[in-house]
């Protein structure tokens, strides 16, 4: 909704799309084994990326 008009459904330039998360290069991970590996970082910030694009979609239904 927009500020202006509080029953107005806002526009696509007023709430943007989000922007996915940059995958990680194969360089960028050590191959340690480490507990939070880049790659597990990526997968987390992928799933917030699919749920916010989800919700981002049900509020733009003509995008």
């Amino acid at each position: 909704m927009s500020p202006a008009d509080p029953g107005a459904p806002e526009t696509a330039a007023a709430d943007p799309a989000p922007v996915p998360p940059l995958e990680p290069d194969a360089a960028d991970c050590c191959g340690e084994g480490c507990a939070r590996c880049v790659y597990d970082v990526y997968d987390e910030a992928l799933e917030r990326y699919k749920t916010a694009l989800a919700a981002w979609r049900a509020r733009h239904p003509e995008s």
